[in-house]
């Protein structure tokens, strides 16, 4: 027989999603912990609606400090972590209850399958998308600042499993971009704290080549048109990590150029007005020519 598992679900604003989430759990979940950080449209109302759920609340600074600070709160040793745009499917559940009869590693890989707008991607960089998310609750925990911090087991050895789950990262540009924008951000800023310069051949070359290294290198052309979107998203983003490590460095501020424009006026305005005074001591005016 299995031992008890908590499927821990972090999330914030994800109404269309966290009761398709929990769905795909139900049957292989003791517990339910929904991990909340700031929810507006409705999602703490759903998730303590669908009455399998027990829900905590933290503020969000990052992806990794975030799941640190709930992974603790799991009442069962064995802990499935998913957010709440991944659906467990049924065969890697069968396939979790099963390797849990018996658990031979402390935490175990488990393949991701991304959706781009619903179309599901085998090619490119999206695949394959390996995740550390079934582990012992004292034995992982999540590494790296950024908003793509990975679990690493503490002690203990990594099996992998074989069945996938599904990942709807994408369904519109609206909800897409502001994510490469924030993930652009974070970089940058983890890149001036190291003392990283931006260069003109980074932001000349890195994203023609990521794109290339996308579409041809990685085969993403197979995947058809959603294939070719992920290659010049994948390359937009890397670029705009460069570009956003330019703008902490050697941006100007808005304020900064106004008073420098402010002063620049007043230095011609000065220079205008000492004009006729010095005419005035020639002896001749301006209006005497007409």
């Amino acid at each position: 027989m299995a031992p008890p598992l908590t499927v821990l679900i972090p999330c914030k604003n994800e109404a269309n999603n966290i009761l398709a989430c929990i769905r795909s759990v139900e049957t292989i979940a003791d517990e339910i912990l929904v991990a909340d950080s700031g929810s507006t449209d409705g999602t703490l109302e759903l998730a303590r609606a669908s009455g399998v759920c027990r829900v905590i609340e933290r503020e969000y600074i990052s992806y990794g400090d975030f799941n640190n600070w709930a992974i603790p709160q799991a009442t069962h040793r064995w802990i499935l972590l998913l957010d709440a745009d991944e659906r467990l499917t049924p065969p890697l559940a069968e396939e979790i209850q099963q390797e849990l009869t018996a658990p031979r590693h402390a935490g175990y890989w488990m393949n991701r399958l991304n959706h781009f707008m619903g179309h599901p991607i085998r090619h490119g960089v999206w695949c394959p998308d390996r995740q550390l998310r079934l582990f012992q609750r004292d034995a992982g925990r999540f590494v790296g600042s950024s908003d793509h911090a990975r679990c690493k087991i503490l002690r203990g050895t990594v099996g992998r499993l074989k069945q996938p789950f599904d990942h709807y990262t994408v369904w519109s540009y609206d909800q897409y971009l502001p994510k490469l924008q924030r993930y652009a951000d974070v970089q940058a800023g983890i890149w001036m704290e190291q003392g990283r310069s931006a260069s003109f051949w980074q932001l000349l070359l890195r994203g023609p080549s990521r794109f290339l290294q996308c579409y041809f290198w990685k085969l993403g052309f197979l995947d058809g048109l959603p294939g070719l979107q992920i290659a010049a998203l994948t390359a937009y983003q890397s670029f705009l990590k460069q570009a956003k490590l330019w703008e902490l460095q050697y941006g100007r501020r808005q304020a900064d150029a106004a008073r420098e424009v402010t002063l620049d006026s007043g230095d011609a305005t000065q220079g205008r007005m000492e004009l006729p005074q010095q005419m005035a001591l020639s002896g001749s005016t301006p209006l005497a020519a007409d």
